[in-house]
């Protein structure tokens, strides 16, 4: 399949001319418009500071619906233990730069560029861009952030400072989003760890109208808070594996 070359026009060519290793297009730019149509359609920007912008839909596609989630017996301890305070939307930023500065290469290169970093800052503000933080003794030592369209969460990054603290900022969130009647979680591409969670791979097609039914439900806009505003360690935010 060939790649597309995107214009200034506010259009993606259809997720399953994407070449087998899930690349679709190339150009285009991080407007607020463009990046909101890419994900709606199952695309998502990556690529390297000084390259053009690449979009890809991968097949397969690793999801996780939120009822599935997993925890192991040691995440469990963690969790039981209360050592970590869990937020929602109280350091966007912070999270964001941990999580590029986490993925940086030998090189000193980074797929979170400081083009993606400032355009998804600008989609925290207009509230489609969130964060989970965890934080011990006053600081922030984990976290994720992702985007949110309908009942459907694209998760980017994580970044951990200490042992399991993304871990378990994961686990609040997804379980919020359980109680938000949240029904997707994409992962993107595939990783172990990820796994370990209960994603699992579907193909593309699959993938699609998943997504598109997600899109049916109005989006969560703005800052999202825990509704338990306790920390994570109450036993009614974990589930059993």
């Amino acid at each position: 399949m060939p790649v597309f070359k995107l214009a200034k026009q506010l259009i993606f060519p259809p997720p399953h001319l994407a070449e087998d290793n899930g690349l679709l297009a190339v150009g285009g730019d991080l407007s607020e418009a463009r990046l909101l149509l890419a994900y709606s359609m199952g695309i998502f920007p990556w690529y390297s500071e000084g390259d053009p912008v690449l979009w890809w839909s991968p097949d397969p596609r690793l999801v996780l619906l939120p009822e599935d989630l997993k925890t192991s017996r040691s995440l469990n301890q963690t969790i039981k233990k209360g050592i970590f305070k869990i937020t929602l939307d109280t350091a966007f930023e912070p999270v964001i730069r941990n999580c590029a500065s986490t993925h940086l290469h030998a090189d000193g290169d980074t797929w979170i560029t400081g083009e993606m970093i400032d355009a998804y800052i600008n989609l925290h503000h207009s509230g489609y861009a969130h964060s989970a933080e965890s934080w011990f003794e006053g600081k922030l030592v984990g976290g994720l952030y992702g985007i949110s369209i309908g009942s459907a969460f694209f998760g980017e990054s994580m970044f951990a400072k200490k042992s399991g603290a993304s871990k378990v900022a994961f686990v609040a969130l997804v379980q919020q989003l359980i109680k938000w009647n949240f029904t997707l979680v994409d992962c993107q591409t595939t990783t172990a760890h990820l796994k370990s969670f209960g994603a699992h791979e579907i193909p593309r097609s699959n993938f699609m109208i998943m997504l598109k039914s997600a899109l049916t439900t109005p989006t969560k806009k703005g800052n999202w808070k825990l509704d338990d505003k306790s920390d994570i360690s109450q036993k009614s935010l974990l589930k059993k594996s």
